[in-house]
């Protein structure tokens, strides 16, 4: 079955005045359609591979062929990597984290501020194109990452990923032009931190579950 571009749940011009429309318009319906375009013809001809979901082609890419590995790395990365991107954003969502995800926020950064802080080292500290990302490490410790061009952790083996900003030149370029430390601290006016919060309980039971069944298992 072939993968599909995701529609947004607001409009281009939802995020204004800090994601200008335009630049949602040609990152939404160009780039991610591009990818999603590219990576089913990647696929064509892999009829075992075109029925996994997006995230079983990532966790493992050893063992997508070497003719298509790039391809899927790249374009299946970039699917990826935006179809999580859009859920986090929105109008009128909350603005600073709540529930358990800002617990754990303070006790790692001390605050929402240091956590801002060295979320945008990370983002100014990537050179070229990547992404900078949240995410539950092991034993539940939050960590903040880079990774260039579409990778993102679950090639790395961490799927338990809790916010993701692209700082590829095309998601910030026409309002920002080679201004990202504007873009990136204009972005957190538009994070949907409820649906962040969701995600970490989520993610949270799952490991939880899963370390139960193993030591079920031993």
């Amino acid at each position: 079955m072939a993968f599909i571009l995701p529609n947004l749940s607001y409009r281009y011009d939802a995020l204004e005045p800090y994601i200008d429309a335009r630049t949602m318009e040609i990152h939404h319906k160009n780039h991610h359609g591009t990818y999603v375009k590219n990576l089913n013809a990647a696929l064509e001809g892999h009829p075992d591979l075109a029925k996994k979901s997006i995230e079983e082609l990532l966790t493992d890419l050893s063992r997508i062929p070497e003719k298509v590995r790039t391809a899927v790395r790249n374009n299946g990365g970039g699917h990826f990597n935006h179809s999580l991107f859009w859920t986090l954003m929105g109008p009128g969502g909350e603005r600073e984290p709540i529930g358990e995800i800002a617990q754990r926020i303070t006790e790692g950064y001390r605050s929402f501020d240091g956590f801002r802080e060295e979320f945008k080292k990370a983002a100014l500290g990537r050179f070229g194109s990547g992404w900078v990302w949240l995410v539950i490490e092991d034993k539940g410790k939050l960590a903040i990452l880079s990774t260039p061009n579409q990778d993102s952790p679950i090639m790395e083996g961490n799927p338990r990923i809790l916010l993701g900003l692209d700082v590829w030149e095309h998601a910030y370029y026409l309002k920002y032009q080679s201004r990202r430390a504007e873009y990136v601290d204009n972005w957190w006016s538009v994070v949907d931190w409820r649906a962040v919060a969701e995600r970490y309980e989520r993610l949270s039971k799952e490991a939880s579950g899963a370390s139960r069944s193993g030591r079920r298992a031993a």
